[in-house]
């Protein structure tokens, strides 16, 4: 028997119509947000299967812009994303794909640019309840949802890598809950995901970045 929580049918404390296209789009946003350093200068949603064909009527756009300035899924002034992105300067654009078959019905492509010039590309899917999980970063696909403090390191496909982010992580006392590897190719770019369920300090990142073969380090915090 498949255990579902109360909260799974409920959903998040949330602002919007729906937990599956209003609170995920936060989630999924707010969490592309927490992976790019600075302010969101612009900001590009292509939008697929029913968040593509809905996501007027159930504020999933407005959500979306509300999760890329910081707003978690109930604060108010999603109601209010469009004016406050006008008042600061965010520019944003909305593109429904009919197109490409095979994605989840509630998946959203997301390109946002830093001040300063900075580029990440994230691939959401909402899997109800208010849910979400991450499953493309910059065109490489990984796994993760969020619900732990997650560490992602983009380092070289090399021998020894693996081990210096775990060392980094077990030298600080972190507690690794989930740890996967992904990559482009063999020998190619790889993303370590390491997921723990307390916060990853500073000095963790430092260390991490100490490699001359680590070309990013990102992470979203609990």
């Amino acid at each position: 028997m498949t255990f579902i929580s109360a909260f799974d049918v409920i959903g998040p404390n949330m602002i919007g119509p729906s937990s599956s296209h209003t609170a995920g789009a936060v989630s999924i946003a707010l969490l592309a947000k927490k992976m790019l350093p600075g302010k969101v200068k612009r900001a590009k949603f292509t939008l697929y299967g029913s968040f593509a064909e809905t996501y007027r009527g159930h504020g999933t756009d407005r959500a979306l812009l509300g999760g890329i300035m910081g707003f978690a899924t109930d604060d108010l002034r999603i109601r209010d994303s469009f004016q406050i992105a006008d008042e600061t300067g965010l520019e944003y654009q909305f593109y429904a794909d009919e197109r490409e078959k095979g994605t989840h019905p509630n998946t959203v492509d997301i390109r946002i640019e830093n001040e300063e010039g900075t580029v990440l590309t994230v691939r959401g899917v909402s899997t109800g309840g208010g849910k979400v999980k991450i499953i493309r970063i910059n065109q490489v696909k990984v796994e993760f949802t969020g619900e732990y403090s997650t560490l992602i390191v983009v380092h070289d496909d090399k021998p020894g890598l693996v081990a210096h982010i775990a060392r980094c992580l077990s030298e600080s006392n972190v507690n690794i809950a989930f740890m996967r590897l992904y990559r482009e190719d063999k020998g190619a770019v790889a993303y370590s995901v390491i997921e723990s369920d307390e916060k990853i300090p500073q000095q963790v990142l430092d260390a991490v970045r100490s490699n001359p073969r680590v070309h990013d380090v990102m992470l979203v915090q609990i």
